[in-house]
């Protein structure tokens, strides 16, 4: 697809149709916003798409234990561990998870040939080495990391903006003196029992755009200068918006926006690769979540095209500039 920005470079996403795999009705994760995000994605133009391979067991070892991968695939997880997760772990959703995770691994590739690509999916931080939690059952971000490593990447920074912290994540890398994770996250929000993150911001409850974004550009900046990582995956998530029913933060569409585009700016102006995926997202009108996340993608065509921010003319409840 050709981009509508006269001289700009297309935007390079991964995404598969298989990234939506059906629930049992009622389910509260909505699987249907990765279909409708692709369709978004496909009326504003600009972007390049790719199709992921999943992640072979090779890949998944290297962040999770055999036995814990072979009761996914098997569908033979116990009562517990799969209530635990949030999901009936079928052999279908397993397949759907490790497409997704390949689909990160595949957005690093990207990434390190073209400076910017985006996974339109990802983002599954809380889990850990041997069991599921919070929705994410096979973690992506940590098998992308040594999926970078194959690529001749040493030092990776992971910077998570989902509202939760990515506890799954900064526990499987805490041994990993090259893999940085950075996690600016509601403190006072799931998980209850937070891990260890290389760097960790908490943000009270009730934090709108101004707040937020002044947290942003106090930690980010000074710790790309200090760390100078040769990649950056960013976990954009979107349950931040003052809508999303699982977040306690304030931020507007017009600060999500702000958010993504300052990332993008900071990583970029360092010539770093930057690898994002879309997190967490927990409204009921898909339609709407999926606007929210195409955000992300809107700031990378538009910093890929040089053009300016957009002017979100909406008016700001009182609390979003908290």
């Amino acid at each position: 697809m050709d981009s509508p920005f006269p001289g700009s470079a297309p935007l390079h996403v991964v995404h598969a149709p298989g990234y939506d795999c059906p629930l049992p009705e009622g389910h509260p994760f909505p699987m249907a916003k990765f279909t409708a995000l692709r369709q978004q994605l496909e009326t504003a133009g600009g972007a390049c798409f790719h199709a992921p391979q999943p992640a072979t067991t090779r890949q998944l070892e290297t962040s999770h234990a055999a036995g814990y991968l072979q009761a996914l695939s098997t569908g033979t997880l116990d009562a517990k561990a799969q209530r635990r997760a949030g999901f009936l772990c079928t052999p279908a959703l397993f397949a759907r998870c490790a497409l997704e995770t390949g689909g990160t691994c595949r957005t690093v590739e990207l990434a390190l040939a073209h400076g910017l690509a985006c996974n339109a999916a990802g983002g599954t931080h809380h889990a850990h080495f041997d069991f599921a939690s919070g929705y994410c059952l096979l973690n992506d971000l940590a098998v992308a990391v040594h999926h970078a490593r194959e690529l001749g990447v040493r030092r990776v920074l992971i910077l998570d903006c989902d509202v939760h912290q990515g506890d799954g994540t900064a526990r499987l890398l805490a041994d990993d003196r090259d893999a940085f994770t950075v996690s600016m996250h509601c403190a006072q929000n799931f998980p209850s029992r937070k891990a260890d993150s290389d760097c960790d911001i908490g943000l009270p409850r009730g934090t709108g755009d101004a707040a937020y974004l002044q947290a942003l550009h106090a930690h980010v900046p000074h710790l790309l200068d200090r760390l100078q990582p040769e990649l950056v995956l960013y976990d954009a998530g979107v349950d931040v918006h003052r809508d999303d029913r699982l977040g306690h933060f304030m931020l507007s569409d017009a600060g999500l926006y702000r958010r993504d585009a300052a990332v993008i700016e900071m990583v970029r102006a360092r010539d770093i690769p930057l690898a994002c995926v879309i997190g967490g997202g927990y409204d009921r009108d898909i339609a709407a979540l999926a606007a929210r996340h195409a955000l992300l993608f809107a700031a990378a065509r538009d910093a890929l095209a040089g053009r300016p921010e957009p002017c979100f003319a909406a008016a700001q409840p009182a609390g979003d500039a908290a």
